[in-house]
Formats: structure tokens, C-alpha cells, sequence
């Protein structure tokens, strides 16, 4: 499944996310904070995290089709972290720019070496920038709330995020261990997918007109549960564990969110 998103978009994005992560690091008192939805972590290790991140998908990139593995980059001398607070912040600039350079030159389109092989993400430059940009942004979302102020994910990277969480993330030919399921999430905003789960694995589907949760039929299976809530509610609750669950309203049998949220295929 592809972005609805434009691979301009996604860069311009990345960038913008990228802004407002040094923005919410700069407002915090001490970098050697912790934070609170990575507690083995401080502020400073959330930046090097990102900074060394960027780096080495920036040169995964680069490398080409040929790549077998992510590559990791140098982590000493002139590309190793800095720990005075105004070179790190120039550093991870210096990161996300190195990521956005490679991914311009290379393009959407060309293959790209990724772990989500058996999913429903292509394996390219342009589902590589589609997941960064949610990476970068829920991020944000963690130096946000370290320094005390969070905020929603933009609307527009939410429902691109919920897209791409279940189509990369979860999408898988791994058996799905407990007996077959189909949960719905609904977005407030107006847009709605379907994940069925058994034996062959978990697959997904963006759901439209008579098919969306709530309608008088929907042409398909029946949700066993239905999510609802705004999409960065979805995003930061049902997949990256930064909100409560509580934050979304859950219909039907609540032990299949439990389930999908501990399952780890193989």
C-alpha cells in the first residue's frame, strides 16, 4: 500500500517534524532528562537515537539495490554525536539533511533494502521516506511531552501514519497465533481501514463508502472490534504505546487490541 502523500510531501514533511523535534528539545532545561515513553533513555539519548538513525538509513539509500542490510555509518570522529547542546542540535540538522539528500537523489521509485519484506509496503525509497516521516514524528511527539508540552501529531502525517503502521507493521504472512479476527479503525477525520487476522497471516484494507465501519452494510466480514478516535489518537494509542488506550473508544471484544498490541510475528 503506497501514501496518498506525494514523495515531495513526505520530504517537505520529514523536514518539518524534524524542525519541530530541535524546537522541543531546545525548550527543555537539561538534555539529561528523562523520557517519559523511552524511560532507559534521556533527552540526549532520544537525539543521538534520531541523529544516528537518519544517518544510517541515509546511507541504506544511497547504497543502492545492492544493499543486503541496513548499513550502519561511522559513529566516531566527525560523524559521532557531540555532547555540547548547540553542535548536537547542528549535528542531528546535518542528520535529517543527509537523509533527505539521498532520498531526493534516489528517488520513489528505486528499490531500497528494508526488514519489512512480507508486508504490504513496498520495499523502495518512497515507502523508506513514509515510514520515516512516522518515525520522526512520533519522536517529536516524545521530546514534546519530556519538555512538557505535547501535542497532536499534524493531521495529515496521522492518517498517513495509521495507514503505514498497518500496512508495514503489521501486514504480515507470520500466522496470527489466536483465532481469526477482523478490528476496524475508525479516524474521525473521515477515513476508516480493516485488518483481517489468521492463519495466513494479517492483512489490511482501507475501507470506503458502503464498506466504512458504521454503515448499514458493509459488503464484507464483520469487525470482531472497532477502534475509533482521532487518527494521531490511533497512532500514538493503538500502535507506538505513547497514549493510553483509553484515549480511543473500543467496541466489541477488547482481548483482540490486547493480543494485536502484544503480538510479535516471527
Amino acid at each position: 500500500m503506497t501514501s496518498e502523500l506525494e514523495f515531495p510531501d513526505l520530504l517537505r514533511l520529514i523536514d518539518e517534524r524534524s524542525r519541530a523535534f530541535r524546537s522541543a528539545v531546545s525548550t527543555a532545561s537539561t538534555l539529561d532528562v528523562q523520557v517519559p515513553p523511552c524511560p532507559d533513555w534521556t533527552l540526549r539519548d532520544l537525539v543521538q537515537h534520531l541523529g544516528e538513525g537518519r544517518r544510517s538509513w541515509a546511507a541504506t539509500v544511497a547504497a543502492g539495490p545492492a544493499a543486503t542490510s541496513r548499513i550502519r555509518p561511522p559513529s566516531d570522529g566527525a560523524a559521532a554525536a557531540p555532547r555540547e547542546p548547540g553542535a548536537l542540535d547542528a549535528w542531528l540538522a546535518a542528520s535529517t539533511e543527509l537523509l533527505l539528500d539521498a532520498l531526493r537523489d534516489a528517488g520513489p521509485d528505486r528499490a531500497c533494502w528494508t526488514w519489512w519484506g512480507d508486508s504490504q509496503s513496498p520495499q523502495t525509497c518512497g515507502a523508506v521516506a513514509r515510514h520515516q516521516l512516522q518515525e520522526v514524528a512520533v519522536h517529536t511527539y516524545d521530546a514534546q511531552l519530556t519538555a512538557g508540552a505535547p501535542q497532536p501529531l499534524p493531521t495529515d502525517v496521522a492518517l498517513d501514519g495509521v495507514e503505514e503502521f498497518l500496512s508495514t507493521c503489521c501486514a504480515t504472512t507470520s500466522a496470527w497465533p489466536h483465532e481469526p479476527a477482523v478490528v476496524d479503525y475508525e479516524a474521525t477525520e473521515g477515513r476508516s481501514w480493516r485488518l483481517w487476522l489468521s492463519a495466513d497471516g494479517a492483512r489490511v484494507a482501507r475501507l470506503a463508502g458502503a464498506d466504512a465501519p458504521g454503515s448499514a452494510a458493509t459488503g464484507r466480514d464483520t469487525a470482531d472490534t472497532r477502534a475509533t478516535g482521532t487518527a494521531s489518537e490511533i497512532v500514538l494509542a493503538a500502535f507506538y504505546g505513547r497514549r493510553p488506550l483509553e484515549a480511543l473508544t473500543i467496541e466489541g471484544d477488547r482481548r483482540v487490541v490486547d493480543r494485536l498490541i502484544a503480538w510479535e510475528p516471527e
